[in-house]
Order: structure tokens, then sequence, then C-alpha cells
């Protein structure tokens, strides 16, 4: 995917509002209903605090929205756009220095690994950046490594089908390091530009995941030995504050070197994502925002936080 360039199309906003619906809606109505004119004194500030909480966007964020209110309107009558517009300047603040593309520039095959729990949408988004790759002009290659699972085999057989990208797969229960050096193997003979990986998100088993990840990174490595280049976290927006203890399993267990959150169209929690930025500073690759390739989009902290608070592109409600 043309990562610097997308963003910037039209309709994107307009994706990235609708797919945030949920939450910003619950946000724009909590704020509403407090702030109608009303004085900026202590109780509606704890009030604020405690809705931004409730809305998955951290503690720490929350205060430093209360506190940029606090230092111009105290005491004064403040209107819930106003609120807004703050909340939309400290969450951008928060997460502009992590917006970063998913750079694949370098010596080819670039590798990633993907990883992340079952049900994260880890294995859909991955054959969504297959198949943008492919269509930018890419030759890519997919490596099924969830062998632990027949769907996400599946899934990415149906993917790779639809894009034209080949798919190294095996049967369930096979080694999946053994695949992913396959996979880097053949990448490297016949000239693939980049290998997209799945890895297995077994957190009930947390020791073979661990052992599991790092198996796949030291054998990889000796096909390319700088390998992988990415190792990209996936992360379900649904779960609310619950992807901060998701995204600390995963750091315990691989090099994360960025994160990608979905699922952000089927919650009212998208917050979390500026929990997870603030606890980790994590480079963020990409958001999720619907079931199409094109609703998988590189990440704008700008338009995320003026979407989740419910203000338009520009500036207005």
């Amino acid at each position: 995917m043309s990562a610097e360039d997308k963003p910037k199309k039209p309709g994107f906003f307009a994706r990235l509002a609708a797919g945030l619906k949920r939450s910003s809606t619950q946000i724009t109505e909590s704020v509403a209903a407090v702030f109608t004119k009303r004085r900026l004194d202590q109780a509606a500030l704890d009030e604020l605090e405690e809705l931004l909480i409730a809305a998955d966007l951290g503690a720490p964020a929350a205060a430093r929205t209360v506190q940029r209110l606090a230092k111009d309107r105290f005491d004064k009558e403040v209107t819930d756009e106003e609120v807004r517009q703050a909340l939309a300047a400290v969450v951008a603040e928060t997460l502009a220095p992590l917006e970063k593309p998913l750079d694949l520039s370098g010596p080819a095959p670039r590798v990633v690994l993907f990883a992340g729990v079952n049900g994260s949408g880890k294995t859909t988004t991955l054959g969504k950046i297959a198949a943008g790759l492919k269509r930018d002009g890419g030759k890519v290659l997919i490596a099924a490594g969830d062998t632990f699972r027949a769907a996400a085999i599946e899934q990415l057989s149906v993917w790779g089908e639809r894009a034209g990208v080949p798919v190294v797969k095996r049967e369930l229960g096979a080694d999946a390091a053994g695949l992913a050096y396959e996979a880097v193997e053949r990448a490297k003979r016949e000239g693939f530009d980049t290998v997209l990986i799945d890895t297995a998100g077994r957190l009930q088993t947390k020791a073979m995941l661990m052992d599991e990840l790092k198996k796949i990174v030291r054998v990889i490595g000796k096909v390319v030995p700088d390998a992988p280049h990415h190792c990209v976290l996936v992360l379900d927006g649904t779960v609310g504050g619950n992807a901060v203890s998701q995204a600390e399993a995963f750091l315990e267990a691989a090099n994360v070197t960025g994160v990608i959150m979905t699922k952000l169209d089927g919650t009212a929690k998208g917050g979390a994502l500026v929990q997870v930025g603030e606890k980790f500073a994590l480079p963020i690759h990409y958001i999720g925002v619907g079931e199409g390739v094109d609703d998988l989009q590189p990440f704008s902290a700008a338009a995320f936080a003026r979407a989740i608070a419910g203000l338009d592109a520009e500036g207005g409600v």
C-alpha cells in the first residue's frame, strides 16, 4: 500500500469517522450531557475525567484533557465543542509521535511477522496488507504460520487466491518455524519483495508461544541474517483496556516493532488505542475500520483524534 498517500485520499476521513462512530457517539453524548453551557468548576472537571476514563482513553490522557481545559477555562462557561476540541488536541499530541508507516524498503526480501491473540483480526489484516502490496505492484509471498488453526490457513488461502499472491502452507499441526524457513528461503530464491508470516496466538500457553516465536525468528535469521525486519502486533479494538494486557503478553514473547489495531468500527472502546500508545510508545502502522481492503488505513493521529472526538476533518463539528 502507498502508506504515505492513502490517508489523504478523498473519503478516508468519512470512513474513519463512520468506523469510530460508536466510540465518538459515546464520548460526544456524555460530554454534551455534562457541558451544555456549564461553568467549568472542579465538580465538572472531575465528572469529565471520569467519563473519559470510562471511554477507555486511560487516566493519563483524561487527566491531560482536564488540565488543558482548566488552564484557560476554569470557572468560565464551556461548551461541549470546546471540551471535544481539547480532547482531540490531547489525543493527537499523544499519538502523533507514533504515526509511522510500515516501511518495507531495503534489500529484498523484507520479512514481516504478524503476532496477536486468536480472534484479533491478525490473519485478515495480513491478507489485506498482502492484497494492497500486490495491487501496488509488489511481489508478495504469504506464509500460513498459524498451523494450529485450520481457519487461519483457509483464510490466508482465500486471501492469496483473491489477490493473486502465493501462500506457503502445510498440514494442520505442522512445525511453524520450518514453514517460515521454507517461505523465506523461497522468497530469497524466487525474488519476492516481501514475506508476510502469520503466527499462532495461543496466549493460554504463553511459554509455548514465546518458544515458538523465538524459534521462528532464529530459523529465518539463518536465511536472511537481519530478518524479521518487523514484528507487527495486531490488537483487537473491541476489548478496550484489555488491549494493554494483550500487548504486554506479546512484548514478553517477541521483539514487537509496531502495532495495528483492528475492529474499531465494531466498538465503543476505540480510545484503547490511546492507552496502548501511551503505555508502550510503539509505532502505529494501520487501523482497521471495516471489512474491506480499503478500510485498513495507514494511521493518522490527527484524523483519529478528530474522529474519536466527534469533530469533522477541518475543525467543525
